[in-house]
C-alpha cells in the first residue's frame, strides 16, 4: 500500500475511533443524568471502554501514526453541516450520538477489511455495532416515555 493510502488510512481510522467514543459519551450522559437508568448507562460505559481498549490496545507506533496522520486543519468536514447545528429536544440529542457512534463502528469495520494500522478483524468491530442496536432497542422504550 503507498505511503499516501497509508496516511489517510491512518486519518480515517483516527477519526473514528474518536467519533465512536465520543457519541457513546454523549449517551452515557443522557442516559445518566435525562434517563436516570443505571443499566443503561453502564451498558454504554462498556461499549465505550471496549473501543478504548482496542485503541490502548494498539502498538505505541501504531497510535502514534494514527495521532500523526490526524490533520484536524484542513479536514473537509471540520465545519460540519447546517443539519448537525440544530436539535430540538434532548432526546435528539442521543439518537443522533448514537447513530454517529454506530455509524464510525460500521467505518472501522469496513477500513479493517484493508488490514492497515491498527485494524484488528472487521468482526471485533461489527460485534460491538450490533451490541449498539441492541442498547438502542433497550434504550427505545425509555426515550418513548420522554416525548
Amino acid at each position: 500500500m503507498p505511503d499516501i493510502q497509508k496516511k489517510l488510512l491512518c486519518r480515517v481510522t483516527d477519526a473514528n475511533f474518536n467519533r465512536a467514543r465520543e457519541g457513546l459519551r454523549v449517551c452515557e450522559e443522557f442516559t445518566r443524568f435525562f434517563l436516570d437508568d443505571r443499566g443503561l448507562t453502564k451498558a454504554l460505559k462498556k461499549a465505550r471502554s471496549d473501543i478504548s481498549r482496542i485503541y490502548t490496545g494498539l502498538s505505541h507506533n501504531t497510535r502514534k501514526a494514527l495521532f500523526s496522520a490526524r490533520d484536524t486543519a484542513s479536514d473537509v468536514g471540520r465545519a460540519g453541516f447546517p443539519f448537525e447545528k440544530k436539535k430540538e429536544k434532548p432526546v435528539d440529542i442521543y439518537w443522533a450520538s448514537l447513530q454517529r457512534s454506530k455509524e464510525a463502528l460500521r467505518v472501522l469495520e469496513e477500513f479493517a477489511k484493508l488490514g492497515g494500522p491498527g485494524s484488528r478483524s472487521s468482526d471485533d468491530f461489527k460485534k460491538m455495532r450490533f451490541k449498539l442496536y441492541d442498547i438502542e432497542k433497550q434504550s427505545f422504550k425509555r426515550l418513548q416515555k420522554l416525548k
